[in-house]
This record gives C-alpha cells, structure tokens and sequence, in this order.
C-alpha cells in the first residue's frame, strides 16, 4: 500500500524538536502579519488626519488663526502635535525650568522642542519593524535548522530499518524539506514589509522635519505672509 507524504503526515511524524520548530515559526509569522496590518491602518489613518490638519492649518493667515486652530484640532497626529509644541513656545505657556530656557533664547529653545517631537515621532512609527526585521533574518535559518534534523532523523530512521531505496527516502527527507520552504513563507513577507515600511517612515520623518522649518521660521519671524 502506498503512503501518503504531506504537511500533515509530516507534522504527526516529527519529533518535538520539529514540532517546537514549527511552533516558533507560526508565532513568527503570527507577530508579522499583525504589525503589518496593524501598521498599514494607522498609517492611513495617520496620513489622512494629517492631510487634513495641514490643510486648515495652512488656510490660516495670521499666528492667531492658527494657534485657534490647532487648539480646536484635536486629533492625534504628529503635525498637530509639532504645530503645537512650537505654538506653544511662541505664546510663553511654559513654566518653571522651561521658562529660564526660554530666556535663554527662544530660537535655540524652539529647535530643541521640536527635534525633541520629531525624536518622539521616530520613536513611535518605528515601533514593530524590529519584529519584522527579526521574523525575516531568522525565519530562513531557522527552518533550515528544521530541515537539517527532520533529514537526520530520517536518515536515523532509514537507517535503522535498512531500507535505503530511493522510494523510502524521498518521502522523509521531502516532508523534511517543508520547514525550508516554511521559514521562506515567514521571512519573505516580513522582509518587503520591513522594506515597505522604512521608507515609508523616511518619507514621513522627511516631511515632518520640512514642517518642523516652516514652524521654525514662522515663529522666529513672527506672522506669516499669505
């Protein structure tokens, strides 16, 4: 009677090395899959809140209107939250040790606020990618492992039994062959999302940094001309 090889035989068959293998492989790519999904909403809910906030915050034509409206935005994104930052240094809302650096110099106040913005905002959107970059170097070689001792183990097998034809071997070091073909299921989509993702972030800081002179200038020089 003919055996039938596949995913399943060769999960029942494997050791509980393999199976633990395989088992860090699927949280793997469970991780993965979750930061990329989770990681595509927000940064569309990201963009599209602040596509928004700069479209009114550049229909203002004085400090005034627009300290109104970043005041009455009140949105969670990292434009807004710079705009306010700077708004607030120029209207003096600081306090205690933030006012004696304020005396210090607004200006060189000014830009360590926001550096210290864009930081925290570096911070946050690179939240997940050291997952995906893990799930993507360690994924491959970790199912190579899986494959070296699910071959071992056959051939221990095979060997035991003293059956060493062609038709006894394929099907054990084939099914063995699947944790390879596993851990590149895992790293291949980690890694283009990795890819994806910094430059998307890149893209974004770059754009935030861009913001954060205009900001710079409007409140070193005062009013903005329209």
């Amino acid at each position: 009677m003919e055996q039938g090889f596949g995913f399943a035989h060769f999960i029942s068959q494997s050791d509980s090395m393999g199976k633990g293998v395989l088992i860090l492989l699927l949280a793997m790519s469970v991780a993965s899959w979750y930061f990329m999904v989770t990681k595509a909403i927000a940064n569309i809910i990201e963009r599209r809140r602040a596509e928004a906030f700069l479209r009114l915050f550049w229909e203002a034509s004085s400090l005034q209107q627009m300290q109104a409206t970043v005041s009455a935005n009140h949105q969670d994104n990292a434009f807004a939250n710079l705009a306010r930052r700077a708004l607030e240094v120029n209207s003096g809302n600081q306090r205690g040790a933030e006012k004696l650096l304020v005396a210090g110099g607004i200006a060189e106040y000014l830009t360590r606020v926001l550096r210290n913005g864009i930081d925290q905002e570096a911070a946050k959107v690179e939240h997940g990618l050291t997952v995906l970059a893990s799930a993507g170097s360690a994924a491959p070689f970790i199912g190579l492992f899986g494959t070296v001792w699910g071959i071992y183990q056959a051939l221990v097998q095979i060997g035991m039994s003293g059956q060493g034809t062609l038709d006894k071997v394929a099907g054990p070091v084939g099914e063995a062959l699947i944790m390879t073909a596993v851990g590149l299921v895992v790293a291949i989509p980690a890694v283009l999302a990795y890819n994806a993702l910094t430059r998307r972030n890149r893209i974004w800081l770059a754009q935030l940094d861009n913001f954060a002179h205009d900001l710079y200038t409007l409140v070193t020089v005062g009013d903005k001309n329209v």
